[in-house]
């Protein structure tokens, strides 16, 4: 991964700048801490949310929404953040994005309603889109070969760690009760780390541009906030509202949306603008099956760990810090695939996300069984090996995806593409939260209850895993390893 991930959301192709010295260890570590911050945000909220619902008295729907928001934010805005600091200075849009992302973490930590909560945390993803482009950007135009190599490596394992200790965090911190905060020390936390990495940034981190600035394409990121509102925000109230005809409405014009929005991107690409998702670059063989993938994962993971934390709080009656341990063996599998995961690429390719596939799939069966089993007698310890397995499947799938995806990808078109992936990335998560919660939440208030209804989500995607092995290996075809 060096120059596949050129400005990963400036959109603009790898353009290596000569410079006298790489960055010191000290500034690079600023940087990746700055950028896991927002990644870890998305997660380790997950497990403070049934006491968010029990105190704020919020209902499923706007939960889902606490998630689903932050991801929407991030996702619409993280091309545009890249470009602005490629126009503007990337250390610049780093600290503004960082002092935005503090400031709305202690908004969120005071919320007296869910109201106040929900802004501030669509505010919070909107200066989180700030930072991660930067960071990104920074080390591609700073450091070159094994340098580069090894920043984007941590750069990935901060990634697997935010994923995979997330709510284990958010377990600890909410279980802890820390001055009677509950969960508002999950945000609350936030703010003297990010007092320290700004002044930390300010110090350490050096000032770049691109050499040629992007346009940034502000209709295309508002069509695109525009249809995602209109997909998630009915798919998450619609089902405890009745599904009020306004839902179906919203629905329906996500399809007018997905026109005007495709139709805008072709337009401004054609008049030889940027756009926000590049129409060429799409039409790549490579890429239309690194986004199936990428939505395959990112939804079922995303919408897994939220139905994970309402389901072991609820009818098992774990404390939170329970059900963050109970995610610990997964969060192990994961970081030991974050760590050797690019090592192992280089040797398998493609092949070891059909690998992880596979493995992730018996995890999730065996989870499944332990749901329909066990259930609500379950424990950490009880659901340690279904979840060490799913969590060390994930990590081969996760790990590799945007570098096998884009080593395919011609490297003047591997910076657009790596901007698409991660945008879809962080779509999908929210969209998971929406529609593989609003599954769950169905099936649970039923005669299904919580132990079936999260049977029923492991074993689908179980299914969905077992199906994209085959689309996988359409990218083993073009010479990745086997």
């Amino acid at each position: 991964m060096t120059d596949q991930l050129q400005a990963a959301t400036t959109g603009a192709p790898a353009r290596p700048q000569a410079v006298a010295s790489p960055l010191k260890p000290v500034a690079l570590t600023t940087l990746i801490f700055g950028a896991f911050l927002p990644m870890l945000s998305f997660f380790v909220i997950n497990v403070a949310l049934p006491a968010i619902g029990s105190d704020l008295r919020a209902s499923s729907g706007e939960l889902q929404l606490v998630v689903g928001s932050y991801g929407i934010a991030v996702a619409t805005l993280l091309v545009v953040g890249g470009r602005l600091g490629d126009t503007f200075g990337r250390k610049r849009l780093f600290l503004i994005g960082l002092v935005g992302f503090t400031v709305m973490s202690l908004i969120c930590a005071i919320a007296p309603t869910i109201g106040v909560l929900l802004v501030a945390r669509v505010v919070q993803g909107a200066a989180g889109a700030a930072v991660t482009p930067q960071v990104l950007a920074t080390i591609t135009s700073l450091l070159t070969g094994e340098h580069r190599a090894r920043a984007m490596a941590m750069y990935g394992v901060a990634g697997g760690a935010a994923a995979a200790f997330g709510q284990i965090v958010g377990g600890v911190l909410v279980e802890a009760n820390v001055f009677d905060l509950g969960w508002r020390a999950v945000f609350l936390v936030n703010v003297p780390v990010g007092i320290v990495g700004v002044a930390a940034a300010i110090r350490l981190i050096p000032e770049t541009k691109a050499a040629k600035a992007q346009r940034v394409d502000l209709v295309g990121a508002a069509l695109l906030a525009l249809t995602l509102v209109l997909l998630l925000l009915p798919l998450t109230e619609g089902r405890p509202l009745g599904w009020p005809l306004w839902t179906w409405l919203c629905l329906a014009a996500t399809i007018p949306a997905v026109l005007l929005l495709g139709a805008h991107q072709h337009r401004s690409e054609r008049s030889g603008l940027s756009p926000l998702i590049p129409p060429t670059v799409l039409r790549l063989r490579a890429m239309r099956i690194g986004l199936l993938l990428a939505v395959a994962f990112f939804t079922t993971f995303g919408g897994f760990m939220f139905v994970f934390a309402i389901a072991t709080q609820g009818e098992a009656h774990m404390s939170p810090l329970e059900g963050g341990l109970s995610l610990l063996p997964m969060a192990v599998g994961f970081l030991i695939t974050s760590i050797y995961g690019p090592r192992l690429q280089v040797r398998y390719g493609a092949g070891l996300i059909v690998r992880g596939w596979i493995i992730q799939g018996i995890g999730y069966a065996v989870l499944a069984v332990a749901a329909l089993t066990l259930w609500p007698d379950v424990n950490p310890l009880k659901l340690a090996l279904p979840m060490l397995i799913a969590g060390f499947g994930s990590g081969l799938v996760m790990v590799p995806l945007m570098g096998v995806v884009l080593s395919q990808v011609p490297p003047a078109q591997a910076g657009l593409g790596s901007g698409i992936l991660l945008t879809s990335q962080q779509t999908c998560l929210a969209l998971g939260a929406a529609t593989v919660g609003t599954a769950y939440l169905s099936l649970a208030g039923g005669s299904w209850g919580q132990g079936g209804a999260l049977a029923a989500v492991a074993l689908a995607i179980t299914v969905i895993s077992l199906l994209m092995t085959p689309v996988t290996h359409q990218l083993r075809s073009s010479g990745q390893g086997a």
